[in-house]
């Protein structure tokens, strides 16, 4: 057993299995492995009532990914890690008084994510007081006026930080921040700083919105779907059904990713009779199993290969009527990619020429293609640009903005996207800031925020003296962990919003208080009337979500409560807000939003709709480009690359299936071959006789960072893995420990966690134990 610096000991996981890697997703094991946990702790009276209400038009959002709905939905119309969601929120079991007098904070700093997740759902406000171990049931009056006190005794509003998850509803989001603002700072740090920030970093200044611009029939509709840096059957299972819908049309499908993942391989779809007792549908026509790191330099040689066919048929191959009318840039993106160096391509990518003009022809012969990405490109250092070169790619042929063609982003929360619009901004625009002041009447800061990475960095320095979290894991979600839990234990006051316990919880400020809330399945009443909110999908969609039970416990309250009953004594009579109405009547939340934020004009109406409505997105909708330009930009990227020194890795973290987020449903990852554990790193085989390592051995995985001490991640089973060469893999959150807060991505300033150089220490000899049986 060993100790890590933050108290947490990493003896490992005493039955912990490792089999082989499957080559197929979901089929029967999928419905078994959603439904056999959601009978066991629920039963079968209400897992039926809430599998029926799952993503349905009068039903509840699933929280577990931000997947669109499709236009025509099945009567299950969810996939198993929806299922283990709504069963996480939704379990019966409650946390008693009791338990807290019998759990200190030091004794529940020593149990793992999984463990806390377990005790059940809050269902009482609780205080830990300064110099207390324990936390205390308080009630809420009692809970809002110390929050309240506290803030109002800040020297400075800039002294607090706001933190938002992505699974807060439309309305409860714009209040959020509206409180926020009405306090008199922009410091709203949240998840998206974390995963998707890139993205919208790179899309806003090359087509002006920061989002998808496909819609979810474009799938269908494509010729050519990229998937890119993306685990659709373990993050999103329901994008398989439409990746097979572009497969059963005649479209093709290409994986770019460091891992072969099993649903990108065949999916054995659970609706359909071919995907119970057949063989499924083989999604991936090619997978480049690319090097950490290496996907922009990828994107550069395809797109240089595309320059180089049209040199060879001027007039052919580019979309020159498109490129004329809408964008700029293009001779100095095509003499910059003059210079490409393919030495360094190849380097960069681990691929062979053959694989790069294999690509490049699966686009060239497409006339729709939609490339769609994840976190494995956001969390790089040059993800940015990676991202940027992508729009180039899309670009030379007119791939934006029209059917069946266009980029794709896939949010992995549930209204992370819904948040932004809504707000939840650091740094929002200054039409949204003046949008809200004509509205509220009250001037609203204008001084950029702080950001999650900045907000660690603030608790570091003791310039942030009260953190409030709106649900969500902060010290379990951010990167370097052991830098990250010290800084938030030298806050004066943390406040978590939330539903179950989580890390965030037990790593606390001198004084801390939990806000017990309703969850999104369960039905919220004011005054005796149901109210609903809404939230966006990844293709700007907005619909209604209703919740399907009766709260867990009496006295619960809902997010917007929350917020309206702090920010009531927070502020008092400050500015005119009408709280206390918004609380009682969500249309009025509405009514605010509908003359604030674009899009939203008829939001009472739009949103009661039958599938509720989309949101304009000038260059999927019109070819409109809103930079300072009007047209979409191709930009100019200089090519990094990332150099792996001598007997060390690159890794990246990644999630487990069993897992969303920072929350661990069980200690399996059937896919991958592993169960009854987490503590392991994927390596490939040839990478550990180069190391002199061997299957089934331990190591202390160490990453490096120049000028700072080695972070370290004891005790860890090697696990022989086909992973590309010279990369290595670990489980979020436990290897966040590995990501230095130094390392981040330039301009969106997210944690680079797919980019960690490690070394690999040798705990001790240990034989390697025969690999666990496939079931």
């Amino acid at each position: 057993m060993a100790d890590r610096a933050d108290g947490r000991t990493t003896e490992p996981y005493p039955d912990l299995e490792v089999g082989h890697p499957k080559d197929w997703a979901v089929g029967v094991p999928g419905i078994l492995h959603s439904m056999e946990p959601a009978l066991a702790r629920m039963g079968l009276s209400r897992t039926a009532r809430l599998a029926l209400a799952i993503n349905q038009r009068d039903g509840f959002d699933c929280m577990s990914c931000a997947w669109p709905d499709p236009s025509h939905r099945n009567v299950l119309e969810f996939c198993e890690n929806g299922m283990k969601a709504t069963t996480w929120e939704a379990t019966p079991v409650t946390v008693p008084r009791e338990f807290w007098r019998e759990h200190s904070l030091t004794s529940l700093q020593g149990r793992d994510e999984y463990w806390l997740g377990r005790q059940g759902r809050l269902v009482e406000p609780v205080h830990k007081r300064a110099g207390s171990d324990h936390y205390e049931p308080i009630a809420w009056d009692d809970a809002f006026g110390i929050i309240a006190d506290r803030l109002n005794a800040l020297e400075t509003p800039d002294r607090a930080a706001f933190y938002t998850s992505g699974r807060t509803a439309n309305e409860t989001a714009f209040l959020y921040q509206l409180f926020v603002r009405a306090f008199g700072t922009n410091n709203l740090p949240d998840c998206s700083n974390m995963c998707h920030e890139s993205t919208g970093t790179a899309l806003l200044s090359t087509i002006g919105v920061g989002k998808s611009t496909v819609h979810y029939d474009d799938f269908a509709k494509a010729d050519l779907v990229i998937v890119m840096g993306q685990n659709p059957g373990t993050n999103h299972p329901r994008m398989l059904t439409a990746l097979e819908e572009t497969k059963r049309a005649g479209g093709r499908v290409v994986s770019v990713n460091v891992l072969p993942e099993a649903g990108l391989i065949r999916y054995r779809n659970p609706q359909k009779v071919r995907g119970l007792l057949g063989k499924g549908t083989a999604i991936a026509d090619r997978f480049l199993q690319i090097r950490s790191g290496g996907d922009m330099a990828l994107l550069q040689a395809v797109s240089r290969r595309v320059l180089d066919a049209e040199d060879a048929a001027p007039g052919t191959v580019l979309d020159h009527d498109f490129l004329d009318r809408h964008t700029m840039g293009l001779e100095a993106f095509r003499a910059h990619l003059a210079d490409l160096d393919e030495a360094t391509v190849l380097a960069a990518t681990g691929l062979d020429p053959d694989e790069i003009d294999a690509l490049a022809a699966d686009y060239l012969a497409a006339d729709r293609v939609i490339i769609t990405w994840a976190m494995g490109l956001t969390q790089q250092r040059k993800a940015v640009a990676t991202i940027r070169e992508i729009v180039n790619l899309l670009l030379l042929r007119g791939n934006i903005g029209r059917p069946g063609a266009g980029a794709s982003p896939i949010r992995g929360h549930s209204n992370v996207q819904g948040d932004r619009t809504m707000g939840i901004w650091e740094k929002m625009p200054e039409r949204f800031l003046a949008a809200l002041e004509a509205e509220f009447g009250f001037p609203v800061p204008r001084e950029e925020g702080a950001d999650s990475l900045q907000t660690v960095q603030g608790l570091q320095r003791g310039d942030l003296d009260v953190f409030v979290a709106m649900g969500g894991n902060f010290v379990g979600a951010i990167s370097d962990t052991d830098a990250a839990e010290r800084a938030m234990r030298g806050a004066k006051l943390t406040v978590q919003v939330s539903t179950k316990l989580n890390r965030s919880h037990v790593v606390t400020g001198e004084e801390a208080i939990i806000l017990p809330t309703l969850g999104r399945t369960e039905i919220d009443l004011q005054d005796g009337r149901p109210q609903f909110v809404s939230v966006e999908d990844s293709v700007c969609a907005v619909h209604a979500s209703h919740g399907a039970i009766p709260p867990v416990a009496h006295g619960l309250l809902s997010e917007v409560a929350i917020v309206c009953r702090l920010a009531e004594a927070t502020l008092g009579g400050r500015h005119g807000i009408p709280w206390r109405e918004f609380e009682r009547d969500y249309d009025l939340i509405r009514d605010r939003i509908a003359r604030v934020v674009p899009g939203f004009e008829s939001f009472n109406d739009d949103v009661r709709r039958k599938g509720g409505f989309v949101l304009p997105n000038g260059p999927r909708d019109a070819r409109r480009f809103d930079t300072p330009t009007g047209r979409a930009m191709i930009t100019v990227n200089e090519l990094e690359h990332l150099e792996r020194p001598e007997g060390r890795l690159i890794l990246q973290t990644l999630r487990s299936h069993d897992q969303f987020n920072t929350t661990i449903y069980s200690l399996n990852d059937r896919y991958r071959g592993i169960r009854k554990g987490r503590d392991v790193v994927f390596v490939h085989p040839d990478d550990l006789t180069e190391l002199g390592l061997v299957d089934g051995q331990r190591v202390d995985v160490v990453s490096e960072w120049p000028g700072e001490p080695d972070r370290r991640m004891p005790n860890q089973r090697v696990v022989a893995y086909p992973t590309a060469r010279g990369c290595a893999a670990a489980y979020f959150p436990e290897a966040n420990v590995l990501v230095p807060l130094a390392s981040a991505a330039e301009e969106s300033n997210t944690p680079v966690s797919k980019a960690v150089i490690v070394r690999l220490e040798a705990v001790g000899p240990e034989p390697a134990p025969p690999r666990a049986p496939v079931s």
